[in-house]
């Protein structure tokens, strides 16, 4: 099946592979921006993973899927690995829906409404009181802005074209690893 797909490299000699759209800054700052957003994403994930482990109601698993995936994408993001831009993305629709779900109570009790009577506190992952229901749903509630801008930037670097390679002559390489100017012809 895979039989016509090139095992290594056929490199001519004298050539070097540069990746022109890595070297932009819009580039740069897209990366920057989408490891950012994941790492955004892990720590609000954390503090309601850890600070209400009793009332995540069986999403526990789940929550630690979520830490583990975005921590892989972000590594390899940082790396220039174009493929998961997408997949982040898709990873932040879903947990932009369950963010919003849980924080507006579309599911019938949000973690805002854990304060009236009735409730029990939150228990943390290792033993204790947890955080407070507010701390969890301002926690909750600034997982949506992320998610949104992470689906956005996600969208915006996939369509940057990190994976172009251009081969160029070694002899006309800049140190930097940028494309020198294309060479005008002499006038005649």
């Amino acid at each position: 099946m895979f039989r016509s797909m090139a095992r290594v490299r056929n490199l001519r000699p004298g050539y070097k592979v540069t990746y022109p759209n890595r070297d932009k800054a819009a580039s740069k700052g897209t990366k920057v921006i989408v490891v950012l957003l994941l790492l955004v994403s892990i720590v609000l994930m954390a503090i309601v993973t850890v600070g209400g482990w009793s009332k995540l109601e069986g999403e526990q698993p789940l929550n630690f899927f979520f830490v583990l995936v975005y921590l892989i994408f972000a590594y390899y993001i940082a790396r220039w690995q174009r493929g998961l831009l997408p997949m982040a993305a898709a990873l932040g629709i879903v947990l932009l829906i369950l963010a919003v779900i849980a924080g507006t109570g579309a599911s019938g009790t949000s973690w805002f409404d854990r304060n009236h009577a009735g409730f029990g506190a939150p228990q943390s992952l290792f033993g204790g009181g947890g955080l407070s229901p507010d701390t969890l749903g301002v926690a909750t509630v600034l997982m949506i802005p992320v998610e949104a801008l992470l689906i956005f930037f996600s969208m915006l670097g996939f369509s940057q074209g990190w994976n172009v390679e251009v081969e160029i002559p070694i002899d006309q390489s800049r140190p930097d690893g940028a494309i020198p100017p294309a060479a005008t012809p002499a006038a005649a």
